[in-house]
C-alpha cells in the first residue's frame, strides 16, 4: 500500500505545485506583455491600411512532407496498447503469488486501492485526469516479486505524470533508512532501496525497493519485494530496461 496524500492532510500541496507556479508565471508574462503592447501602440500614429487588392500568391509545387511513421511518432506508440510497453516477464520467472488488475489493466478503482485511503485517492485521480493504467507482475525464485505499473493521464489541464512521479519521490525519501540513485536517461527518475523491512507478527520480514520516473503523459512505478535485502543492481536494471521501452 502507498501513502495517500491530499491538500487538507498536510500544509504542503500534494501535487501540481511546480506546474501551477510555471502556469502562473506564463500567465503573468502574457498579461504584462499585452499591457505593454497596448501602451506602445497608444503612442503611435495610426498606420495606413494596405490596398485591398493583393497579388496572387503562387502555390508551392511538389508533395508535402511525408507523415511520421508509427515507429517515429512517439504519441502513436503511447496511444496504442499500453500493455505492450510493459517490460516482458523474464524467461525464468513464474506467476506471482498474488493477482493485480485484470488482463494486464488496472481500473481507476484498482489503482485507487493501492493507496491507504482509496476513497480520497479515487477523487484525486479523477481530478488529475487519470486515463488508464497497465500492470504486470511476476515472481523470481520463491520470494522475489516484481510489480510494474504504467499510469497514463490525459494531461489537458496539468502535468499529472510529472506530479505523480514527484509525489512518489517525496514519499520514498520519507521512509528513512533508504538509499537512492538517479535512473540514467530519465531526467529526474529515481530508484530506492529500503533497508528496514516491513514486519508483522506471525509473518516473515519483507524488504522492498521501488523506482519512479515519467515520460510524456506516463508515470512509471516499479515495486520489488523479497524476504531478504534487495540489491541496487536489481531495481536499477528493472528501471532502466522499463524506461527504454517508453
Amino acid at each position: 500500500m502507498r501513502e495517500e496524500v491530499h491538500q487538507d492532510a498536510r500544509p504542503v500541496r500534494r501535487r501540481g505545485r511546480t506546474a501551477l507556479l510555471i502556469a502562473g508565471a506564463v500567465a503573468l508574462g502574457l498579461v504584462a506583455g499585452t499591457c505593454a503592447g497596448y501602451l506602445v501602440q497608444a503612442d503611435r500614429e495610426p498606420t495606413k491600411l494596405p490596398p485591398l487588392s493583393q497579388p496572387v500568391l503562387a502555390q508551392a509545387k511538389g508533395d508535402g512532407p511525408e507523415p511520421l511513421s508509427a515507429a517515429q511518432d512517439r504519441q502513436v506508440t503511447l496511444d496504442g496498447d499500453l500493455r505492450k510497453l510493459l517490460l516482458k516477464r523474464p524467461g525464468n520467472a513464474r506467476k506471482a503469488l498474488y493477482t493485480v488488475g485484470s488482463d494486464g489493466w488496472m481500473s481507476l478503482a484498482d489503482y485507487a486501492e493501492t493507496y491507504n485511503k482509496p476513497k480520497n485517492a479515487f477523487g484525486n485521480l479523477i481530478g488529475e485526469e487519470f486515463r488508464r493504467a497497465a500492470v504486470t507482475n511476476w515472481r523470481e525464485g520463491s520470494t522475489f516479486h516484481v510489480e510494474i505499473r504504467l499510469i497514463q493521464y490525459r494531461q489537458e489541464e496539468k502535468l499529472a505524470a510529472y506530479d505523480e512521479a514527484d509525489d512518489s519521490y517525496y514519499w520514498a525519501e520519507k521512509q528513512g533508512d533508504t538509499d537512492s540513485w538517479p535512473i540514467p536517461g530519465t531526467g529526474d527518475g529515481m530508484a530506492y532501496v529500503h533497508h528496514k523491512p516491513e514486519s508483522e507478527p506471525g509473518y516473515m520480514d519483507v524488504y522492498h525497493a521501488e523506482a519512479h520516473a515519467w515520460r510524456g503523459d506516463i508515470a512509471m512505478e516499479i515495486w520489488a519485494f523479497d524476504t531478504k535485502p534487495i540489491p541496487k543492481k536489481k531495481i536499477m536494471d528493472l528501471a532502466k530496461r522499463q524506461m527504454e521501452r517508453l
